[in-house]
């Protein structure tokens, strides 16, 4: 959390103002984090000059006061993205040493953190490295006893054990930070169910190092990694099941970029052939959107049915056609940040990306031509749609015209979700209600509502997973603005009510008695969005696959009510 909140404050800031920006000292421990903050205009500075202007990020290890004073007196504007968790260790350190007690710290001697929480005890704060530097202290005759946050959870215990021994009346405060002691008690009940395990993370990282070395001790193959460059499966034997961990500044890009390697060379190295077969139709199906189309199109069919219409076979095509034309071409335009999110679909992109285009250009002519057999109000309002939907990518304003000004709608925080769902209400909803009564019925809106509410639940769920890359490009999505958890909550209180509308809709004579059945498609939204947040969906493709299909669920669902009617 720490670590997430320290970089989080600093793309923020860079996304946000003009002026210079500065970290004092690396902001954490992973140089693949440091370099993209570089190449957002954020340096880092090791002393502080006498005189300054710009803001300067306090890392998330801490400094000690002094240096903060220092760096407001020589004019900077101070962000102080120090850990919440070493906040806690600093002020416990320097309420006791107000009132004479020694310091002992057991942490690294050179270790940022440890240096900052050093400066909080003043001349009263000792370092101990081990047990021997421990004996070899005078007796105190008052001293607490602290933990660097991402110290060694068994050592700990030691020191605490050595405490309670030799001087009972020394207070001990186990700071670790319970991340930390979750994550190092996680990888010796992971290192019990698996064959191997990978470490991910800065080399320079410390509590990164300890997963290793318990990983290690596991007796398991283990290896340390800072990316998927690195990986080197000879060294893990020839395992059927890994485990991955991470350390506590490895950004979530990283992890995504080593599970995704390590799933795709077992996944083409399995020697179960319909293994092999299945998550290569799995992988090409969604990265292409090819599985997004046909979810729109039956997502069209249900919303038609819904609306007690039989649903002509132009306006399904259509809505399949345009909406894959639609995330096609904003996947070619958004690779970038796909390289942080989701870096298979970027890469996959980039290998196919003149293909692509051109099969993008197919689909958008396709589905115009479409439109254009429906009637002339369909093609107009096609038309239409895909001008939007290039004014909202290209600025139609000259940036910096007009003062205070978005010289893009896709720089209006929040715009790409309300927009991409509206933009699926009007094809697999209105367009079929215009097809097939001619005007918009009350029970469209209901319809209409039901569909963008599922829309909107799928696309801000991919945001909550996109976050840190999304901050990165300088993208400010629902989640960011809100929270992850504040959006959670949201979504699920979203699929709650479109249950129950479609529930009394039907009770109601509004729908027919599909909308019972249509209702079970939020309803399984709902139950992915919990299993999500308990960690019960595994990562991955499969992760993807199973939130695309409830537009195919929707399709399937009539199909079935149909052929029994």
């Amino acid at each position: 959390m720490g670590v997430r909140r320290a970089v989080e404050m600093a793309l923020d800031a860079s996304n946000r103002t003009d002026t210079p920006i500065y970290t004092y000292g690396p902001l954490i421990h992973n140089p693949q984090v440091l370099s993209v903050l570089e190449q957002k205009g954020i340096s880092v500075i090791s002393r502080i000059p006498e005189t300054g202007s710009g803001t300067v990020i306090i890392r998330a290890h801490g400094v000690p006061p002094e240096d903060q004073e220092h760096l407001k007196a020589a004019g900077f504007n101070v962000i102080n993205a120090t850990c919440p968790k070493v906040i806690k260790v600093q002020s416990i350190i320097a309420r006791h040493a107000k009132q004479g007690y020694a310091v002992i710290i057991i942490g690294d001697r050179a270790h940022p953190e440890v240096l900052g929480l050093r400066g909080y005890a003043g001349n009263r704060g000792i370092v101990a490295e081990t047990l021997e530097d421990l004996n070899a202290l005078p007796e105190y005759e008052k001293a607490i006893i602290v933990a660097q946050t991402t110290q060694n959870k068994v050592f700990f215990q030691s020191v605490s054990q050595w405490a309670r021994t030799r001087h009972p009346h020394y207070r001990v405060f186990n700071t670790i930070c319970d991340s930390t002691e979750s994550r190092q008690n996680d990888v010796k009940a992971l290192a019990e169910k698996v064959d191997a395990l990978v470490v991910v993370g800065g080399y320079e990282s410390g509590n990164t190092r300890r997963l290793f070395e318990i990983a290690r001790a596991s007796g398991k193959p283990a290896v340390h990694i800072e990316t998927e460059t690195e990986l080197d499966t000879d060294r893990l034997g020839n395992p059927r099941h890994i485990a991955i961990t991470a350390g506590a500044s490895t950004p979530n890009w990283i992890i995504k970029r080593v599970f995704r390697e390590l799933e795709n060379r077992m996944m083409t190295t399995s020697t179960l052939c319909f293994r092999r077969w299945r998550f290569f139709l799995h992988r090409n199906l969604l990265l292409s959107n090819v599985y997004l189309g046909a979810g729109a199109g039956c997502l069209t069919y249900a919303a038609a049915r819904l609306q007690g219409l039989a649903p002509s076979w132009a306006a399904v095509l259509m809505a399949t056609l345009y909406l894959l034309c639609m995330h096609t071409f904003n996947n070619l335009i958004d690779i970038n940040s796909d390289r942080y999110n989701d870096p298979d679909r970027a890469l996959f992109f980039q290998q196919n990306r003149l293909l692509l285009s051109g099969f993008t250009g197919l689909f958008g002519l396709g589905g115009l031509v479409i439109a254009w057999t429906m009637g002339p109000l369909f093609f107009l309002l096609l038309a239409c749609m895909t001008f939007m939907g290039i004014v909202y990518i290209f600025s139609l304003v000259p940036k910096g015209l007009v003062a205070g000004l978005k010289p893009k709608i896709r720089d209006i925080p929040g715009s790409k979700t309300v927009l991409v769902a509206l933009a699926w209400g009007i094809v697999t909803t209105i367009v079929p209600a215009i097809d097939g009564l001619g005007y918009i019925a009350p029970v469209s809106v209901l319809v209409f509502f039901w569909t963008v509410s599922l829309v909107f639940v799928r696309t801000a769920f991919f945001d909550i997973l996109d976050m840190q890359g999304s901050r990165i490009v300088g993208k400010e999505t629902i989640p960011i603005l809100l929270g992850e958890k504040k959006t959670m909550v949201w979504l699920k209180n979203l699929a709650v009510l479109m249950t129950m509308a479609l529930i009394a809709a039907g009770a109601l004579g509004a729908v027919s008695a599909l909308g019972y059945l249509l209702s079970l498609c939020s309803l399984s939204m709902l139950m992915f969005l919990s299993a999500y947040e308990k960690g019960a969906i595994p990562s991955g493709f499969r992760q993807a696959f199973l939130m695309e299909s409830h537009f195919i669920l929707a399709g399937l669902l009539t199909g079935l009510w149909v052929l029994v009617a």
